[in-house]
């Protein structure tokens, strides 16, 4: 076409503008991906990871913003002995002074369940005596009770994990009580022949436990132990989690992995990507403090195009392959004995209140 003698040459409609909108959308992306890179590991994590706090210090979580958080004897013990928390002991028996014991001590640790729920949006984690770890029907029994205070305090049961300790009693005891609607963690976890009786057993989540798998490996090889050799993807804890994740997600077993008790950041960030990892207010205060890059390490797409072989367990067969494990026979143990030990202590406290 000729105007006054000169050619107009027709732009193709609709160009300038897409070339505008993809621009915008360039600039847009560039710049959500620098904010992500310059926010702190801990709210990167959280882009792959459900975070949960690991501790009885509810006054610390509102600065972390987890999800859900978790409790054991340990943590409730160290929390009492503070002077921040020792009142809420105190005012807890003097309300059921002359009940049971027993009865005393699951009100102290659901006073705590209760606390933890106002600040998180999700679920606590509050576990079952550690001294009934090898008795099924005590071990329902006493995770009914628990259950039954935090509804009488109005916390619906889905708010609620009763942590048991993968005994094959354990896992039975958790079996049962799912089938009741009782959501259950299984603690204490080390093998992977627990993780898949816990799988089977249609268990709601498990926990293993990253860093006393990593303990009794430097602690065996001594003088020998390679820590840089050793680390992220190398660790034996992460190894372990990283195993279970596979195995859950290719076979598309709903149990839910939460890996836990963590010795470094390294830990943790080798296993970005884990359904959850709950972490202590040390370890997230250093994440918060970092922005170094975050990337996803576990992946249940690539998990379910893995070749992998079924597992299964009845109970002759778990009881042999925990026997050979040495490092999960010998935590699982002393584990057991730890908590049972702290639930005395705190029995103790709780007794002279």
């Amino acid at each position: 076409m000729s105007f006054f003698g000169r050619s107009i040459r027709r732009r193709p409609r609709g160009t300038a503008g897409a070339n505008r909108v993809s621009n915008v959308g360039l600039a847009r992306a560039d710049a959500g991906r620098n904010a992500f890179l310059t926010m702190n590991q801990l709210d990167q994590l959280k882009a792959y990871t459900t975070v949960v706090a690991d501790t009885g210090n509810f006054k610390q979580l509102a600065q972390y913003a987890p999800r859900d958080a978790t409790t054991n004897p340990s943590l409730i013990l160290k929390a009492v002995q503070q002077p921040d928390y020792a009142p809420l002991l105190a005012e807890t028996v003097a309300a059921h002074r002359g009940l049971p014991l027993p009865d005393l001590v699951d009100r102290v640790l659901v006073r705590f369940g209760c606390e933890i729920l106002q600040v998180v949006p999700g679920r606590v984690s509050t576990e079952v005596d550690a001294r009934l770890s090898f008795d099924t029907a005590a071990t329902i029994a006493r995770a009914h009770h628990l259950i039954g205070l935090y509804e009488a305090a109005g916390v619906p049961r889905e708010r609620v994990l009763i942590k048991i300790a993968a005994t094959w009693e354990g896992i039975q005891a958790a079996r049962a009580l799912e089938r009741e609607g009782v959501h259950c963690n299984l603690t204490l976890l080390f093998s992977f022949c627990q993780a898949v009786a816990c799988g089977e057993a249609g268990v709601t989540l498990i926990s293993p436990f990253v860093g006393r798998i990593y303990d009794w490996y430097k602690k065996q090889a001594g003088a020998a132990w390679d820590e840089a050799a050793m680390a992220g993807a190398n660790d034996p804890g992460v190894r372990s989690v990283t195993q279970i994740f596979n195995h859950y997600k290719h076979f598309g077993i709903e149990t839910e992995v939460m890996g836990a008790s963590f010795r470094n950041t390294g830990q943790i960030l080798a296993l970005a990507g884990c359904d959850l990892l709950t972490i202590s207010p040390e370890l997230l205060a250093q994440l918060q403090a970092s922005e170094a890059p975050v990337t996803p390490r576990l992946d249940a797409g690539e998990a379910r195009a893995m070749t992998l072989h079924a597992v299964t367990y009845h109970e002759s067969s778990f009881r042999y392959a925990l026997n050979e494990d040495a490092m999960a026979t010998e935590k699982l143990a002393e584990g057991i004995r730890l908590f049972a030990a702290d639930a005395a202590k705190l029995d103790k406290l709780i007794q002279e209140a």
